[in-house]
């Protein structure tokens, strides 16, 4: 027999059953016949559970006392009621349930790919021109020009942008891979896409000259591993397309290894184009300092002593100076190694992973219609493309990594600034912006092109942040007629035509 107590407090019924099974503290509320209820002062319930009734664990059940029906007091009944638990309240990020994440592999699509690289599965999809279906080379055809008769015969590698993943190439891949006439190649970076999320202190590698860990998450393993995708490839050259923040790996790769690369591609890159300057030589004053100290000690002896000493004391005060600026510096230096230790620990804590979270909900999807010109043209299949990698388990500790490794790549440090390297780049560069690009503005895309000697430079009118996506047919068109100018495919195909 279950024992209970029932209640009647401010017009709602309440009535308690002890259930044998449980504790008496994990006593639940149900419901009894109208005839049964007796009035009971609430505090006496607090009073039983020793505990006050808000802080009890249970399931009530009010209804109004003038207007609700019988209820049956069977013990049957009372189970069925009891069984019964509040359903908890599912977490969603950017609208992706974040209670049911799953691997990697187990959201792939039919043609993804995967390979392993330094211990990291990478995500990747290729489009051969020699396996395409003829329906689909009858599209691809009907974007090239007509007196286009030769194909490039390299690979081409597609490099993203940050938050963005294969996806972002889907719509070009089939048609730049007949106009090259070979593979193309896109594959997801660490902490985007369908890569495996990993652990970046478990699976770094000593992969790099110095034989420090790699991390996974820095530039440099995007770059050697777009480096082992022309191995992939098995050819000696590709050509490498990066967007936005992928140009910075694309450029990266380059300087790493010039000679396996062909041509870059630069799609609205995210790299600061350098200032004009004017250079001020150094060396020129002091040796007009020395002419004047010349001509002084020939004046006078007694003054070309004073000079000399004058100039000890001069290169002694710079020697002083020098010590405590490299003081200075190395104080910097450490007090900048303590900050970004600090920031990482901050960052790497539950609540930089929670800020993390909160910055992708509030900010992900405004983010992705705001890089389109026109962004009723984002569809839920454009928003379900980008957001398909919330599903991947760990993609939030991920990301975090991914920020903390850009914050502390000490590989770039070692190297000169990338602005003062731009002048060095000697291959055919290609610079594609759109004219209405919110998130880098043409002028820097302009101000770049001026830097790199020889690049060319195509805006796309009506185009924002993604020509790849936003201006497909358009984009395909400027690479092929680019590849022609440079190659020498136009002048072939012209001269065939002729004999």
């Amino acid at each position: 027999m279950h024992s209970s107590i029932c209640g009647l407090y401010k017009h709602h019924q309440f009535v308690f059953l002890s259930l044998p099974k449980l504790k008496e503290k994990k006593t639940l509320l149900v419901g009894m016949q109208p005839q049964e209820r007796r009035k009971c002062d609430i505090s006496s319930f607090s009073c039983c559970f020793k505990k006050p009734i808000s802080k009890l664990n249970i399931l009530t059940k009010a209804a109004s006392a003038s207007s609700s029906p019988s209820l049956s007091g069977s013990g049957a009944e009372y189970s069925e009621q009891v069984l019964v638990e509040p359903k908890k309240k599912t977490q969603r990020i950017s609208g992706i349930d974040q209670d049911e994440l799953q691997d990697p592999m187990d959201l792939a699509d039919p043609d993804s790919c995967f390979c392993e690289f330094n211990g990291v599965q990478l995500h990747h999809k290729v489009c051969d021109a020699e396996v395409l279906a003829p329906n689909t080379l009858e599209e691809a055809s009907s974007l090239q020009f007509p007196h286009s008769t030769k194909r490039v015969n390299v690979p081409m590698i597609l490099l993203h942008g940050f938050g963005a993943s294969v996806f972002s190439w889907n719509r070009v891949m089939k048609p730049l891979a007949q106009v090259i006439g070979s593979k193309v190649l896109a594959f997801d970076r660490p902490a985007f896409g369908l890569t495996s999320r990993v652990n970046s202190v478990e699976h770094s590698s000593p992969v790099n000259q110095d034989n420090r860990p790699l991390n996974p998450y820095s530039m440099m393993f995007s770059v050697l591993a777009t480096l082992y995708f022309i191995d992939f490839l098995e050819a000696e050259k590709a050509i490498l397309v990066g967007h936005s923040a992928g140009s910075l790996v694309a450029v990266d790769a380059y300087f790493e290894a010039p000679e396996r690369v062909a041509a870059l591609i630069l799609v609205a890159p995210a790299i600061l184009a350098p200032f004009t300057a004017h250079k001020v030589v150094k060396e020129k004053e002091d040796g007009r300092d020395n002419q004047i100290q010349e001509s002084s000690l020939d004046s006078n002896n007694r003054e070309n002593i004073f000079l000399r000493f004058s100039s000890l004391l001069s290169k002694l005060t710079k020697y002083v100076a020098g010590a405590i600026v490299h003081m200075v510096k190395g104080m910097g230096e450490m007090i900048n190694t303590l900050y970004q230790k600090a920031l990482s620990a901050i960052l790497r804590s539950a609540l930089g992973v929670t800020v993390v979270r909160m910055i992708i909900d509030k900010f992900g999807i405004p983010a992705i219609r705001n890089a389109w010109y026109d962004s009723n043209k984002v569809s839920d299949h454009i928003l379900q493309g980008y957001t398909k990698p919330l599903k991947v388990k760990g993609w939030d500790k991920a990301l975090v990594e991914f920020t903390v490794a850009m914050l502390t790549d000490s590989a770039s440090k070692l190297k000169p600034p990338l602005a003062e390297r731009l002048s060095k780049i000697s291959c055919p560069v290609l610079i594609v912006t759109g004219d209405s690009d919110r998130l880098v503005p043409p002028w820097n895309s302009e101000r770049l092109s001026r830097a790199i000697p020889g690049s060319y430079l195509e805006i796309i009118k009506n185009c924002g942040h993604l020509p790849q996506e936003e201006k497909a047919d358009k984009f395909v068109s400027i690479v092929e007629n680019f590849l022609q100018r440079v190659f020498g495919l136009a002048e072939e195909a012209r001269l065939q035509a002729v004999t």
